[in-house]
């Protein structure tokens, strides 16, 4: 069990800056940046701005997990350190 892991980590280090870089430019890009070129579109009555800035980006944020659960299994697999 005294494997170089250092691969590993990288990799799910990456995964990790990724998938928050997404987060942060749905919550933080969407919902306060570019909330005046958003808002000219509307989502069942609301401006998509003001979506985003309310449930957009919480949605994101849990697909985000199971887009990292599935990932991070793939990954386990591939480095022989999954739960058998």
């Amino acid at each position: 069990m005294n494997k170089d892991l250092s691969a590993y980590w990288k990799r799910n280090l990456t995964y990790m800056v990724i998938l928050l870089s997404v987060w942060f430019i749905v919550s933080f890009g969407c919902g306060i940046l570019f909330v005046d070129a958003l808002d000219s579109i509307s989502l069942g009555g609301f401006k998509l701005g003001f979506w985003f800035a309310q449930q957009g980006s919480m949605y994101v944020f849990v697909i985000l997990i199971f887009v990292y659960v599935y990932l991070m299994n793939k990954l386990d697999k591939e480095f022989d350190v999954d739960e058998k």
